[in-house]
């Protein structure tokens, strides 16, 4: 396999930092140069790409002769990001934040369907230089290039001084750069550069909306309220975070979930970014700017584990309006939108020269049976005890779902891993067309529908028998595939959806499995390409999710001791900002795939709450 070498000019996926207003989103190189930003949302065209190719487009506001910094760190409780220099004359700090402002306003906001927050995105990023000690000389080097790189605006000065200047492209937000700094421009840069002595300061912004900023002291309190907006959202009050030593994974992992929210929709993306590489240098290789229903479950269930009801409510509420709007997709765009179309930009190099670079998603209109039941998991997770508050619409959704569920469910698909080749019987997908049923009696019964609730039973009994005689190998391990042999992570979502208990003998012994015989290293792959058709070449990394899934199973069937040292072992692999893509490379600790990657983070909340009650379990004895 091959890596990331030292002397690419890519730095590593996981020495990125997330920036997030929760209108769009940021990755920033650890140079201090903003490689991947869209405008204006996450999942439009980009304004800096240098993350897919080096000419695509980047901002960089830093010291001219230093690339590498000293330390990087978000501020505490917040998406502020820190970075400190250490220069052959001085020392200086950068703040850099996508700043977010108090709702002030009255009247609706256009496009939007849930109501704004106490904070909402001003369409602007600002960056703060101070010198701390000696002198620093200070570059600020702006080079915005439209759709995926191919574009280039035309500045032109903004009033009547240098401290202002406008990149003008029709059809496309228009960005204006302010800064303390004297601007110029040539091309398709704007430019400047100073030097700071000790105590000084300096400031550029960059806006694509009506929000300016126009002095050092303004760029202050933009910055202030920014991580005030993070912290009051993060306040202990409104969660129930344990007092525990991996406390600070999970507020990374919430504020994480938070930054790849749509504000407007209360859509969750999927990640950041699109095709950072599964492979080094491969073709699977990816755009997840999206929402995937099979995140649904997890999420509500990680909002709701950590007490952002709010939050929860509003993601419920967008997945309740995508699937009414039509036949249920397995994903679809932040808005709702139904029609994701892939196509390749060939004029884009790709990561570290990984291509294709692709943009929409070929997977969308793909039939995959998980998404039944992890609707309905979401569902019953959100009226658990309230099923008659449903109303009467909702209700004829999800009447709809679970006999879609019941009736397609002993047909082949292409699984929950989307693969490419030939659809299969997979005996994940079956189990999730189990849980359809399984919550849809549960919630019918909730409704006094007695009748109902005996007809889903029925059906969700046949597909249980099914599962328990047709996806188990002679050794009583669940495998991919009905009469297969192979193994597949995705049965660990046995346990973890409770189509069967935890000390079931089977149970345990695919969970065993899937930890001595599906890992390199300890860490767990999703299948083995050779065994499995995925339509693809090349082998891929490990996928974190899996193996946070499997420190929750290990958890669940008493094997803690193996359970917590798998999660530390996780957790130390986390990035310097304690974010995940969606892989990691077992043997190098090298992070792969899109970045940061909500599903890993949301299994990060499920394993790590689990190992910490089973601690607290230990010592209450």
């Amino acid at each position: 396999m091959r890596t990331t070498a030292a002397s690419s000019r890519f730095p590593p996926i996981a020495d990125y930092a997330f920036l997030s207003d929760c209108s769009t989103t940021a990755l920033l190189a650890p140079d201090g140069a903003v490689e991947w930003m869209c405008l204006p949302r996450p999942d439009s065209a980009s304004v800096f790409a240098a993350l897919l190719d080096r000419s695509a487009g980047f901002f960089r506001f830093g010291p001219v002769h230093s690339r590498v910094p000293a330390s990087r760190r978000y501020l505490p409780g917040s998406m502020v990001l820190e970075t400190t220099w250490a220069t052959a004359t001085g020392w200086m700090v950068v703040i850099d934040a996508l700043v977010m402002g108090e709702w002030r306003g009255t009247d609706r906001i256009e496009g939007h369907r849930r109501p704004p927050g106490d904070y909402t995105a001003k369409g602007m990023l600002v960056r703060k230089a101070t010198c701390i000690a000696g002198q620093v000389d200070l570059m600020l080097d702006c080079m915005p290039l439209f759709d995926y790189g191919q574009t280039q605006g035309i500045w032109s000065y903004s009033g009547t001084g240098y401290g202002a200047a406008s990149c003008h492209l029709t059809g496309r937000p228009e960005l204006t750069l302010r800064s303390s700094l004297r601007l110029g421009y040539g091309g398709a840069r704007a430019t400047a550069r100073t030097s700071l002595g000790e105590g000084e300061s300096a400031f550029a912004a960059l806006s694509w909306r009506e929000a300016q900023v126009s002095a050092t002291d303004q760029a202050d309190r933009e910055i202030a309220t920014t991580v005030t907006a993070w912290r009051d959202w993060l306040r202990p009050s409104s969660s129930t975070m344990p007092d525990h030593p991996w406390r600070p994974y999970l507020e990374r992992s919430a504020l994480t979930l938070k930054g790849l929210s749509y504000a407007p929709s209360g859509a969750i993306m999927a990640a950041s970014t699109t095709s950072l590489p599964e492979t080094p240098g491969g073709e699977r290789n990816w755009d997840y700017r999206f929402t995937w229903v099979r995140d649904s479950a997890f999420m509500l269930s990680a909002l709701y584990q950590l007490g952002y009801d709010s939050e929860a409510f509003s993601y419920f509420a967008f997945m309740m309006d995508a699937v009414s709007a039509g036949p249920l997709q397995i994903m679809y765009g932040i808005d709702g939108e139904r029609d994701l179309d892939e196509r390749i930009l060939g004029d884009l190099k790709g990561y570290d020269g990984a291509h294709p670079v692709r943009i929409g998603n070929g997977a969308y209109n793909q039939r995959q049976h998980d998404v039944w039941g992890m609707v309905m998991e979401a569902a019953a997770l959100r009226f658990e005890n309230a099923a008659d508050e449903i109303g009467p619409i909702a209700w004829e959704a999800v009447c709809k779902l679970v006999d879609s569920a019941v009736q397609i469910w002993s047909e082949p698909d292409r699984g929950i891993w989307e693969v490419r080749g030939e659809p299969q019987q997979f005996t994940a997908s079956k189990v999730m067309c189990w849980v359809a049923a399984d919550r849809g009696v549960k919630l019918a019964a909730g409704r006094g529908d007695a009748d109902l609730a005996a007809k889903w039973r029925a059906a969700a009994d046949e597909i249980h028998a099914s599962v328990c005689e047709h996806g188990v190998d002679g050794r009583g391990v669940f495998v991919q595939t009905y009469g297969g042999t192979a193994l597949d992570a995705s049965n660990l979502l046995i346990p973890l959806m409770k189509f069967l208990p935890p000390d079931d003998d089977r149970v345990r012994a695919t969970v065993l499995a899937i930890a001595d015989e599906l890992t390199q290293d300890g860490l767990v792959l999703r299948y083995r390409p050779g065994q499995t058709d995925d339509g693809l070449e090349g082998d891929e990394g490990t996928f974190t999710i899996c193996s946070f899934w499997l420190v929750s199973a290990l958890a669940m069937i008493g094997e803690t001791e193996r359970a917590r040292a798998l999660c530390a072992k996780l957790l130390s692999l986390a990035s310097p900002l304690q974010l995940y893509a969606e892989q990691i490379d077992a043997a190098s600790g090298m992070h792969l795939g899109n970045f940061p990657q909500a599903f890993t983070h949301l299994a990060l909340v499920d394993a790590v709450l689990r190992v910490i009650a089973a601690d607290q379990a230990d010592t209450s004895r």
